[in-house]
Order: structure tokens, then C-alpha cells, then sequence
């Protein structure tokens, strides 16, 4: 399995008592169906890709505290600190018309309903109620709000966001390098 061909679903932040269970900050808009116990999720160990099958979770705050099958320690939880928490592609649950993963929108090039480029798709920000996009510019970057009235047409099979931006909101939300 190729560690570029899974998803991002969650991060491990720290260690969660003395049993080996971890808080994991969430990078899916689906915690409560990704984090369940039984569920293979993978990480990627100095460039070995490694299964962790769930055993517990519970939620503190919205946040997911997870407990790993094997990993029954607070040194052994300590491991995992930092590590990405990927799934298979195949294991996204398909999104409504209109609806994308992160995933799908990296990497796509964005321009204006006129032709003029803007940048490439850096990151996605933000929850599934409120996201941005992190377009990248060359000079810095700038947040261009993913709704449907700024994002008029979006093409992931093409790579390509087309955006109509209201006046000013390029240069409002512009972060220098």
C-alpha cells in the first residue's frame, strides 16, 4: 500500500492517560463514522505504512480519544504523537453533488471566470460549514471562500477551481510570504 494513496482522516496529538490511548485532532467532516472501533486506520512509521485496527474511542469536546489495538501504554501512545491517520481511497464515503474532499481540490489550479490565474490550491481550511481555500500565489497566499456564488465551477478530473470573486476579496485575504 502506498502511503500517497490514502486519505487523510486525523492526526495523533498527544497521549490520553497511562492505557495507551490518544487525542486525535480530525481531518475528516465524518468522525463519528471514521472512528469506530474495528476500524483500520494507517500510519505511516520512517516510511513504513502500518495498519492500527481501533479498539475504543470515545469523544471529549469533539474530539476523538482513541485507543489502538497493541498500543497499551502511555510510552507506546507516545509514538504515535504527530503521526498522519490515512485511510483508503476506497473507504471515503461517496459526497453529495457539489461536495468535495481536500484531496480532490490540492493541487487544482485556480483562475478567475476570466482567464486570469490566480494559483494552485495549497490546503482547504476550515469545516465543511466554512471552508477556504488556501490558494497559493507565488507571492504569498490568499483564502478564497468555497461557496458556490466566489467557486462557480469546480473540475477536480481537469484540476481546475474557477472562481468570481466580489471586488477586493483577492487583496482583503491575500497572506504575504
Amino acid at each position: 500500500m502506498k502511503w500517497d494513496d490514502l486519505a487523510l482522516v486525523g492526526r495523533v496529538a498527544r497521549t490520553h492517560g497511562v492505557r495507551g490511548h490518544v487525542f486525535v485532532d480530525v481531518e475528516t467532516d465524518f468522525p463519528h463514522e471514521r472512528f469506530l472501533p474495528g476500524a483500520e486506520l494507517f500510519v505511516n512509521r520512517g516510511g513504513a505504512v502500518a495498519g492500527l485496527t481501533v479498539t475504543t474511542v470515545r469523544f471529549q469536546l469533539d474530539r476523538p480519544v482513541v485507543g489502538f489495538e497493541g498500543i497499551e501504554t502511555m510510552t507506546a501512545a507516545q509514538e504515535l504523537a504527530g503521526l498522519e491517520l490515512r485511510v483508503p481511497m476506497s473507504a471515503l464515503v461517496k459526497l453529495p453533488p457539489g461536495s468535495f474532499y481536500r484531496h480532490d481540490l490540492v493541487g487544482c489550479v485556480v483562475v478567475t471566470s476570466e482567464g486570469a490565474r490566480i494559483g494552485v490550491v495549497q490546503d482547504v481550511e476550515g469545516t465543511m460549514g466554512g471552508s477556504c481555500l488556501v490558494v497559493g500565489t507565488g507571492s504569498g497566499e490568499v483564502l478564497v471562500p468555497l461557496a458556490a456564488d466566489i467557486c462557480t465551477g469546480i473540475d477536480v478530473e481537469a484540476r481546475r477551481v474557477v472562481i468570481q470573486p466580489p471586488g477586493g476579496l483577492l487583496e482583503l485575504n491575500a497572506r504575504r510570504a
